[in-house]
């Protein structure tokens, strides 16, 4: 990292909590926030024990924290049900009858699930998942649109003991069988089709495709759930349809308890390498920093309507949809479709007529909307909102603004948070009635978060140097390993600085302490929020019979935070065409998903390379970046692949 940052300051313009807001927040100042803090860093077990405590366990632990680094255990000899926080302990007490989920499809059809109904449509679930040979420990893997039931079958598998292994809905069927084979999954809960800007957005067909290759495990069962009607193909003894499967079952079933450390989820991020890793989360832990983060950071109360815009395939569908808002007994939106459907007045249209009070989406689309224009949200009551909300990137100055003033109409604190698939819950954001925000920053770490920023030799940097984030101590939601791979989880988390947790990001602090997120330092791209490793799309390229080699980097956009650049030399016999281009784009969208789609492809008779044959992927980088390179290139092979590269950007 650089000693000094080259990214300009940033304009002091600091935004306070409202009196009015900080009067009613559950930490009200800075001054309380800093005492919380202090005892949460000097006594983190008592910290984390009594958070712990306001969960159902129905076995008391014996410890709290058990850390071997890099291995943790919390709350050791603790037993506990995730399910039955989440659903039993409000659906049988004052919450039965107040709505634990409001769903709208993007066609325009609702439900409304009240915390009584869960826990009846999750029991008969659990029934079925039990009825249909699943157990404890057994995989599962949800490929699933963005309805009722893929939180339904999370909290069913939860009740059991089965781990679930969710895929986004966006992922094309080579993407379903890497995780497949990596997690030895028994059986697949998924869904004829799911709507998405208008049109019906298939999903059997892609896990037939991959479990016509997968043999790593017997495929107990595929239960499909009738979302859009289009046709698919059932196979006889394998495949049935979810409202069938419930008919046969009771909707009651008793919550089991099991240790603090089983196995929740297995939830797949990109690598630097070519192969997915497999983050795997526990009971305990996990669901103690969802709760706690949730309680603090949206300072979550009973009346509130609060909505979380990301998909249950990725971790903040996970932890601040499923798990996190139902221990807190929020009332939830959960919205199927595009925010652009039928136009961009989609997303205010519902939080008008939904009430929603605690909004929290991703800057890719805070982007999208400004550009669609303010009239959008101008046409709305948009009222009911208290706190916003950021996830996915570190969110631009500019976007911070708009998003406070149109959204938020002046009024609405921020919490422009900073996590990870890895973290579990969100580990740096501010607390909304005590942090004085600055636009861009995410400001200081959440309670019992030992976060700091480090340089190459291990020595904390100064005030606005750059350096790389670490976290000096354990925390309850942190992933305990890489599911099958102790090793790539010491080598990727914990071997920089050792007995640290690497973020992998860049940042530095400013002279308040507030955080600024730089960026990737390993080849993971940030696009729209989704984290795509570099060679898994330089993998998909290569699978194509044209592509002798690739190299992929990311370039700035300002509507996706980071756009996908590819480089490609063909083939002797295949020439450069838009017609190829075209179908490489499209190749990479069957093998990945449509988001890994390349936005530009250079086709090259050459890629810079060291004499010692590695790709100087930096170079590419500083082309798509700024038309240029510069830095030592004395270790490239051959300067004329530059000069060519060069002219191949700028007609661009």
């Amino acid at each position: 990292m650089s000693k000094s940052s080259k990214v300009k300051p940033t304009p002091e313009v600091i935004h306070k909590p409202s009196k009015e807001f900080s009067a009613k927040a559950r930490i009200p100042s800075m001054a309380a926030y800093k005492k919380l803090y202090k005892e949460s860093i000097d006594k983190p077990e008592k910290f984390w024990a009594k958070e712990a405590k306001e969960l159902t366990w129905q076995k008391p632990w014996s410890k709290v924290l058990d850390w071997k680094a890099p291995f943790a255990k919390w709350f050791d000899g603790g037993k506990l049900n995730v399910c039955e926080n989440c659903v039993d302990r409000h659906a049988f007490g004052a919450r039965k009858n107040k709505a634990a989920i409001i769903w709208e499809g993007e066609p325009g059809d609702r439900r409304v699930i009240t915390y009584g109904q869960l826990h009846k449509e999750v029991c008969r679930f659990a029934n079925v998942l039990e009825k249909n040979g699943i157990k404890k420990n057994d995989r599962v893997l949800i490929y699933m649109p963005m309805v009722p039931e893929a939180a339904i079958a999370m909290l069913a598998c939860a009740r059991i003991g089965a781990v679930h292994n969710v895929v986004f809905g966006g992922f094309a069927s080579e993407a379903i069988l890497d995780r497949l084979e990596d997690s030895g999954s028994v059986a697949v809960i998924t869904a004829d089709g799911g709507w998405r800007r208008g049109k019906v957005i298939p999903l059997k067909p892609a896990v037939d495709e991959a479990l016509s290759r997968y043999t790593a495990a017997k495929i107990k069962r595929v239960i499909v759930l009738k979302r859009t009607g289009n046709d698919i193909k059932m196979v006889s003894g394998r495949d049935s349809w979810w409202h069938e499967e419930v008919t046969e079952v009771s909707n009651k079933h008793v919550a089991k308890p099991f240790d603090s450390e089983h196995p929740l989820f297995v939830l797949y991020t990109s690598g630097s390498t070519g192969k997915p890793k497999g983050i795997l989360h526990t009971s305990g832990g996990y669901l103690t920093g969802t709760y706690a983060t949730c309680k603090y950071i949206f300072d979550m109360r009973d009346e509130d309507v609060y909505w979380c815009t990301a998909d249950v395939g990725w971790i903040t569908g996970h932890s601040y949809i499923v798990y996190g808002p139902l221990a807190n007994g929020a009332t939830q939106v959960m919205y199927e479709g595009a925010p652009n459907e039928p136009d961009f007045g989609r997303f205010w249209k519902m939080i008008e007529e939904y009430g929603v009070t605690i909004f929290y989406t991703a800057p890719t689309a805070i982007r999208a909307f400004i550009k669609a224009g303010d009239h959008f949200p101008a046409g709305y009551d948009l009222s009911s909102l208290r706190l916003l909300g950021s996830v996915g990137e570190p969110i631009n100055p500019e976007a911070w603004n708009w998003y406070h003033k149109h959204i938020g109409g002046g009024r609405c604190p921020i919490v422009d948070t900073w996590w990870q698939t890895e973290t579990g819950a969100i580990l740096i954001s501010p607390i909304p009635g005590a942090t004085p925000c600055k636009p861009g920053t995410a400001t200081h770490p959440f309670f019992g978060i030992d976060a700091a920023i480090l340089d190459d030799a291990g020595k904390e940097c100064k005030p606005n140097e750059d350096g790389r984030l670490v976290i000096r101590k354990p925390w309850p939601s942190m992933t305990r390993t890489i599911y099958g791979d102790k090793a790539r989880f010491k080598k990727t988390y914990f071997s920089d600085y050792p007995g640290l947790y690497t973020a992998g990001d860049g940042a530095r602090r400013d002279k308040d302490g507030n955080f600024w997120i730089i960026g990737r330092l390993d080849d993971v791209l940030n696009v729209s929020g989704h984290r795509l490793g570099t060679a898994e799309i330089e993998s998909a390229l290569v699978a194509h019979p044209a592509v002798a080699e690739a190299a992929v980097v990311g370039r700035p956009d300002d509507m996706k935070g980071q756009a996908v650049a590819a480089f490609v030399t063909l083939k002797s016999g295949f020439q450069e065409s838009e017609h190829l281009i075209i179908e490489l784009r499209n190749h990479v969208g069957k093998l990945i998903g449509a988001i890994a789609k390349p936005d530009d492809i250079y086709c090259t008779p050459g890629l810079p390379k060291t004499r010692s044959g590695k790709i100087m992927r930096r170079l590419l980088k500083e082309l798509v970046t700024k038309g240029e390179i510069s830095g030592n290139i004395t270790t490239l092979e051959d300067y004329n692949v530059i000069t060519a590269l060069q002219e191949k950007v700028k007609k661009k």
